[in-house]
């Protein structure tokens, strides 16, 4: 690394005005080198969706790739192989966020709950997720997803219980803020329209209005990222550059205060491009062909 890639590398987060191209791209290479505390695992190969049985060899595959970069992982469900996840990353040594995807459908949610109990009783699970932006999407009441909470709570009394969803259902939901262990607050500036270069204190703002909502209580920020291709969002713009900004930015700022981030995501997935427009393809470190990207 150059004498000013080490300089910037000091300052990442706050100038890059004057970084090359390529000093960009190595600094980027070294803060995926140095490592995070947490990543979202995208189990989901090219032309499959939510909904297709995943494949051990396909978990393993990818987990072996991220398993050099992070301390954590985070799944999202504990149904049609995603209850693979925690078991296969226990064995690589890395710690789990596991979770269980709620929606509208009773049968799944109740098979979803039954599994995170049973994995997490196996000795797989570190911190249990119940539910993920089941608020923001509107698949449940509060009072649904409080006993879905309560459940699990009973059921693993010495396993921090928690709920994800974006950052400022915590402030408008108290009783929900208030039967979680931790909060897993989701934190994305782009998706707020903001610009990349005031992203950094833009999620800054998001987490310590999280933190005021848990009065006390752990928070984690269970995901956040940058898209690198797609169709701006009023002032948040998707391109490399910004990808590796950003994405530079958030480890340092981890590093430096402590802060525990789950980056979104792994490996890009094609699929998710019907749910969030074209930007939804492009969030991963690595490409949908399990190449790293830069």
């Amino acid at each position: 690394m150059s004498s000013k890639s080490k300089k910037v590398l000091a300052l990442a987060g706050y100038d890059y005005q004057g970084v090359t191209e390529d000093e960009l791209v190595e600094l980027y290479r070294q803060t995926l080198k140095n490592g995070m505390h947490g990543i979202c695992f995208s189990p989901y190969v090219e032309g499959q969706k939510p909904g297709d049985q995943l494949s051990e060899a396909q978990i393993r595959r990818r987990m072996d790739i991220i398993r050099p970069y992070t301390k954590w992982v985070r799944s999202f469900s504990c149904t049609e192989g995603n209850e693979m996840i925690p078991k296969i990353a226990k064995a690589y040594g890395i710690k789990t966020l596991v979770g269980a995807w709620l929606g509208k459908d009773d049968k799944i949610n109740q098979q979803e709950i039954e599994n995170l109990i049973k994995v997490a009783k196996e000795g797989y699970v570190d911190i249990a997720a119940v539910g993920n932006e089941v608020m923001y999407r509107g698949d449940l009441t509060e009072d649904q997803l409080l006993a879905f909470i309560d459940k699990v709570k009973k059921a693993l009394p010495n396993i921090p219980v928690g709920y994800v969803d974006a950052y400022y259902e915590f402030e408008h939901r108290p009783r929900i803020t208030e039967a979680c262990d931790v909060i897993l607050a989701n934190c994305y500036p782009y998706w707020e329209g903001c610009h990349c270069d005031y992203s950094l204190l833009y999620i800054k703002d998001m987490f310590n209005k999280a933190t005021r909502a848990g009065k006390g209580k752990r928070v984690i920020i269970s995901e956040t990222g940058w898209p690198s291709q797609g169709t701006s969002l009023r002032a948040a713009e998707p391109s490399d550059e910004n990808f590796m900004k950003y994405f530079i930015n958030i480890q340092k700022w981890s590093k430096e205060e402590g802060i525990e981030i789950h980056y979104f995501s792994s490996f890009d997935e094609s699929w998710k491009v019907g749910a969030e427009g074209d930007v939804g393809a492009y969030w991963g470190l690595w490409d949908k062909d399990e190449k790293p990207k830069y």
